[in-house]
């Protein structure tokens, strides 16, 4: 049988409660020498994310 993962998350309700206030977010960047796209990815509270996104 498989093993259970144990994460502090699983141990502490608090840090559960407090994990569910984040959200991944990807954004495609364009280079400016090559023309590539590039993904840019980071965790980022859910009050914060429009910001991340209207960043250049």
């Amino acid at each position: 049988m498989a093993k259970a993962a144990k994460t502090a998350i699983k141990k502490d309700p608090k840090l559960a409660a407090e994990a569910k206030n984040y959200t991944k977010v990807i954004k495609a960047v364009r280079s400016p020498t090559t023309g590539d796209y590039t993904f840019n990815e980071n965790m980022r509270h859910q009050d914060k994310v429009k910001d991340f996104l209207a960043q250049k």
